[in-house]
């Protein structure tokens, strides 16, 4: 299928590795220019190295307010057709494993910054009456996880936050969606693997193939696979498909609505 999305202009923020790498790549192969955003610039630099003519590299914390600056610097001058928001989660634990300190830095990570950019950017797709925002959360938001409590929050409270903005841009040929990956084969799943095999007394391996047991498929996720899924919904095939929280997660929720 012609996505139809070549010469198209997209931003991918926590482009340098797994998820947010995967879907920057597969927007390249499909001849669009992608604005990547991580923070080293030497590291984006050696993996977009054969796209160099293709990519724009933003360095930075998207979480500092100069980061999200000059990504709407960029946006405006250039024009922008679609955002991929995405950035690492927050610790694992539970509720009561948690301080009041973890929450106020979890706001910060998972959903204040999302909130900004998007808000930023959001307009400047109406007025040109045509944009794709989709943000990467997790399966948590319709199956929360015991042991991410601050995800489990946080993710929720975005997900209710783009189905508004969807909501109110649906007439303007803007959409915005989520995807809700499960456990994909992506540095992001040590660290849940890691609290898994402390509280069990297993080992990696052991930990990693009782998660991979307990999805449907019995496999954990391909990056590439989730990154044909944005590359779509970026695309103008996807123009009836808004206010979304598409499961990619092998049938690992349990409920109708997974």
């Amino acid at each position: 299928m012609n996505l139809e999305i070549d010469h198209q202009r997209f931003l991918v923020t926590g482009a340098s590795s797994g998820l947010g790498n995967a879907v920057a790549r597969q927007l390249l192969k499909e001849g669009a220019h992608v604005v990547v955003v991580a923070r080293r610039a030497d590291m984006l630099q050696d993996v977009f190295s054969a796209w160099s003519d293709s990519t724009t590299i933003i360095e930075g914390n998207i979480l500092h307010r100069e980061t999200i600056d000059a990504i709407e610097k960029d946006a405006r001058k250039n024009g922008l057709h679609g955002a991929f928001i995405n950035a690492g989660g927050p610790p694992t634990g539970t509720p009561l494993e948690t301080t009041m300190d973890d929450w106020d830095a979890a706001w910060q990570l998972v959903m204040r910054w999302k909130i900004d950019l998007s808000l930023r950017l959001a307009p400047l797709m109406v007025e040109q009456r045509y944009g794709r925002i989709v943000f990467l959360e997790s399966r948590s938001v319709k199956q929360p996880l015991p042991v991410l409590a601050l995800s489990n929050a946080f993710r929720a409270g975005v997900v209710g936050f783009a189905k508004s903005l969807a909501l109110e841009v649906a007439s303007k040929g803007v959409t915005v969606n989520v995807i809700a990956p499960g456990s994909h084969d992506t540095p992001a799943i040590e660290r849940v693997i890691e609290k898994s095999k402390g509280k069990t007394g297993n080992s990696y391996d052991e930990a990693r193939k009782a998660m991979e047991a307990n999805i449907p498929v019995g496999r954990m996720g391909k990056a590439e696979e989730l990154a044909t899924l944005a590359a779509w919904l970026f695309s103008p095939h996807a123009s009836f498909v808004t206010g979304q929280t598409i499961s990619h997660d092998g049938g690992d929720v349990a409920g109708l609505f997974g």
